[in-house]
């Protein structure tokens, strides 16, 4: 074990409501139209430093599945798989979503799938946001681009996010340990964040 990973006691785990027969439910989703992805590695290096502090479950959206699909404007006209994935998105406990940076931004195939997600269904969900680019400029992107997306949804978005840069990998490996230790951080924070039954998915969507 990491000796960045602190690990949380089984009496802790079973004071916030989770437990071995009910795990965190954890859906990555890569906004990348390609893989293997940086951010596809950051994404899985998030979701694994929660799960070594909590029993969870992790479920893999990839939007590169997107890419030479027929797209719709309504989920009927989607693929099984994909009406899949966004189902899951909107049952998470805890969302890790990320994005390379694409003119600025968000990819397109990012938005597009999120353009999908019920408008309620992320109410007080917990978000980790990350991102990769090519260097250090697009740092903000997570604040400028990702936080007000998520906070359309009203979702709980981590205080701490993820930026990563291409100089932080070989390939596809994460080489920098500080990059390491932003990632073990964030999921340490988010794990302590958690609150059970604390979502506002059972409300009256007119009164939210």
């Amino acid at each position: 074990m990491s000796p960045l990973t602190t690990p949380v006691s089984p009496a802790l785990l079973f004071n916030q409501g989770f437990s071995m027969t009910s795990p965190l439910r954890i859906v990555t989703v890569n906004g990348s139209p390609e893989l293997p992805s940086r951010t596809s590695v950051v994404l899985e290096a998030l979701a694994n430093a929660v799960a070594a502090r909590v029993p969870a479950s992790i479920h893999r959206v990839e939007t590169a599945d997107l890419v030479g699909q027929p797209l719709g404007v309504r989920r009927d006209q989607l693929s099984r798989r994909t009406q899949d994935d966004l189902q899951s998105i909107e049952t998470a406990d805890l969302i890790v979503a990320g994005t390379p940076v694409y003119k600025g931004s968000y990819t397109g195939l990012f938005k597009y799938l999120f353009d999908l997600v019920d408008q309620y269904a992320l109410v007080d969900v917990p978000v980790i946001l990350a991102a990769t680019g090519g260097s250090e400029r697009h740092t903000l992107v997570i604040e400028h681009q990702l936080r007000p997306l998520f906070g359309f949804f009203q979702a709980a978005t981590a205080p701490l996010g993820v930026y990563a840069h291409s100089s932080e990998f070989d390939t596809f490996e994460i080489v920098n340990t500080t990059l390491r230790a932003r990632i073990e951080r964030a999921a340490e924070r988010a794990v302590a964040s958690l609150v059970p039954n604390s979502t506002l998915r059972e409300l009256n969507p007119a009164a939210l």
